[in-house]
């Protein structure tokens, strides 16, 4: 995985991406519905800062963290819900500004853990580069979801290399969240960065491989579109399946996107 500076540094930039869509944003635009079923632009944003008020308070305050999480609600949805309400109750003019100060503080947070040492998190503690890494993801995905809601391009460069690492490092996620057992065949991954850059990850012989543009992979396992509507090629049979189950993030898969449900994906790839 990437250094800590150097993903939550990207992280910062990107979200000033996504502070660009939400800027001027009318009640209207704020209460458009996403891609994801029953979730507004407000949700989105909501969950964006909930996720990285928790992830500051694991890495700046354990002890306050691990407290929070033994009260947390048992029911995933439930608690996703609460942690939601306080920004959701806020104005819109207060939340826009909110949510991406929740982003830096986490940032500056997870960059300050020393050297060696990991923060708690949801399952067990995690190096901060890839609970840093784990954020991008956040970003990304919900950040696509704002972006198709309000009909807005957003822009990746090469800074997603972080969140490539992470799908890589993560690829056993999409078993676990269906109880399946992982394959034991290596993959191979090689990926075009927005900026043309190949990027490569497994052994060069490894019978299961994914190729493509690294963008491609992102949006699979953030699980912002079908497979069928991406330029990933997968040789083996394992690889095939792959694309199927691909995931990023823990828990249940939830509804994914359907195969051309967006004709024309607003997402501009930009220079590294």
């Amino acid at each position: 995985m990437n250094d800590t500076l150097a993903v939550t540094s990207a992280m910062k930039a990107d979200g000033v991406k996504v502070q660009h869509l939400l800027s001027g944003l009318d009640a209207a635009g704020w209460a458009s519905p996403t891609p994801a079923p029953g979730w507004t632009v407000a949700d989105q944003v909501a969950h964006l800062a909930a996720t990285f008020q928790r992830a500051w308070l694991a890495a700046s305050d354990p002890p306050a963290f691990a407290e929070v999480m033994r009260n947390a609600k048992p029911d995933l949805e439930d608690e996703v819900a609460a942690v939601m309400r306080p920004y959701l109750a806020l104005p819109t003019d207060e939340l826009v500004d909110r949510w991406y100060d929740e982003l830096l503080r986490a940032a500056d947070a997870l960059a300050a853990v020393p050297e060696g040492e990991e923060v708690p998190w949801l399952v067990n503690p995690l190096p901060p580069a890839v609970l840093a890494s784990g954020g991008m993801m956040e970003l990304f995905a919900h950040g696509q979801d704002i972006a198709d809601a309000l009909g807005k391009p957003l822009e990746r460069t090469d800074r997603i290399a972080p969140l490539v690492g992470f799908v890589v490092h993560t690829r056993h996620f999409g078993y676990l969240a269906r109880q399946e057992t992982p394959p034991e065949d290596d993959f191979r991954f090689e990926l075009t960065a927005p900026s043309g850059t190949l990027w490569t990850f497994g052994p060069p012989d490894a019978p299961q491989r994914i190729e493509g543009p690294a963008l491609d992979l992102c949006l699979l396992a953030a699980r912002r579109r079908h497979h069928a509507d991406l330029s990933l090629v997968a040789t083996g049979e394992h690889a095939a399946h792959w694309l199927e189950i691909a995931q990023a993030y823990r828990g249940p898969a939830g509804a994914g996107r359907q195969p051309g449900q967006f004709a024309d994906a607003p997402t501009t790839p930009g220079p590294a």
